[in-house]
């Protein structure tokens, strides 16, 4: 996984010393995360701008604010994800691809957090039971 961060390496890691949240891309692909001081961004789609990426481009990202207290997951599965017809399969999919991925892209910025996904975006994964109902990950 490359690591982009904005706007440089030095920042983030000043953020992450000091515990200052971070916002983070991660790509669907696991190519990439992209990472900066949220005071710098405040928002995921002004990130990937911002490192050189088209806006248009968010739904190929986890979208991720970090910082020693945990990971908050905005938990947004696109309806073509993997081009995976069945609502069900696609949300799982999603969800596991996301924790693998999250996962990944913590642990290299150092970050060893529970992912959490607010209440506001869990409404995917209520609907599948067990999945929805696991609380931080």
């Amino acid at each position: 996984m490359d690591l982009i961060f904005y706007p440089d390496k030095q920042t983030i890691d000043k953020a992450i010393d000091a515990d200052d949240p971070l916002c983070i891309l991660v790509a669907y692909t696991g190519e990439r995360a992209i990472a900066a001081n949220i005071d710098d961004v405040s928002e995921h789609y002004i990130l990937l701008k911002k490192a050189g990426f088209s806006a248009l481009e968010i739904d190929n990202y986890f979208r991720i604010v970090v910082n020693k207290a945990g990971a908050s997951w905005t938990f947004v599965c696109p309806g073509n994800y993997k081009n995976i017809p069945d609502r069900t399969r696609r949300i799982t999919t999603f969800y596991e691809d996301g924790i693998d991925e999250i996962s990944t892209a913590l642990k290299l910025l150092r970050y060893d957090v529970p992912i959490d996904i607010p209440t506001r975006y869990r409404r995917h994964l209520n609907e599948l039971g067990d999945l929805g109902n696991s609380g931080n990950q």
